[in-house]
């Protein structure tokens, strides 16, 4: 895959979106810049799964149209953030712990299905870009800010599909990405990441060496590890306040 493919790639695990279309026209910008705060939010678990989005609400922290807001949760519920419940309304999306295996094992079986072709093709470029990702997830989790953390560790996933040149499965990996934060949201303890990113320096190492079976094999147990540190269980969550959660919002 060019390069230019993987930034593209790795732009769409930035909007937590592998397939957005870029926006036209003033209106449809701001719709975009709204879509991507909410998707934000959402991944980085500013808005817990199960939290309530009422149309009147998001309009006025956003200053737009109930119209203009029903489109974008409405793009939401495409890509499974949110969940659209007629006479409800919308809500994050709360994953079933069916669904968290199933997420996982599809995990498991893309991306650790991938590692054998990456070793193969990965360039030293590659290597370098894998490597930049790693030090900015260390550097984040050194500062506690783990909302940049989980970004890092989906884009340091996401990239690793990318390189290994197949960009439909990139595209799926960038979307399980997405909805393995929402599963960790739910079910991860207090201050777990999910991913050690230890771990992604490991992996990277037994690529650099070209061993795509040891990396395969490393994959598996690296996702069987943030599968088994879930913990289970059906809490209620608060109803948000949306003022607060965007308040970095600039229209």
């Amino acid at each position: 895959m060019t390069a230019r493919r993987v930034a593209s790639v790795l732009r769409a695990a930035d909007k937590g979106s592998a397939t957005s279309s870029p926006a036209t026209g003033a209106g449809a910008q701001r719709h975009e810049r709204i879509y991507q705060a909410i998707s934000s939010a959402i991944i980085e678990h500013r808005l817990q799964p199960g939290a309530r989005l009422r149309e009147d609400a998001l309009a006025e922290v956003f200053g737009v149209s109930r119209t203009g807001i029903r489109k974008v949760l409405q793009r939401l519920a495409m890509y499974q953030l949110i969940t659209l419940t007629p006479g409800k309304g919308a809500s994050v999306t709360r994953p079933s712990a069916e669904e968290a295996r199933e997420v996982f094992e599809a995990r498991r079986l893309v991306e650790g299905g991938l590692m054998q072709p990456l070793a193969q093709v990965l360039d030293a470029k590659g290597v370098e870009q894998l490597r930049a990702l790693a030090a900015q997830e260390q550097v984040a989790l050194e500062a506690g800010e783990q909302s940049e953390a989980i970004q890092c560790s989906a884009k340091f996933h996401s990239a690793l599909a990318a390189l290994a040149g197949n960009e439909t499965l990139a595209t799926f990996v960038v979307q399980l990405c997405s909805r393995s934060s929402l599963i960790l949201a739910v079910y991860g303890n207090a201050g777990n990441l999910g991913c050690d990113c230890t771990d992604h320096q490991q992996l990277l190492a037994l690529l650099e060496q070209g061993d795509g079976r040891a990396a395969a094999d490393f994959m598996v147990k690296h996702l069987d590890a943030i599968e088994a540190s879930l913990s289970i269980g059906d809490e209620p969550q608060a109803v948000p306040d949306l003022q607060d959660v965007f308040a970095g919002y600039r229209r």
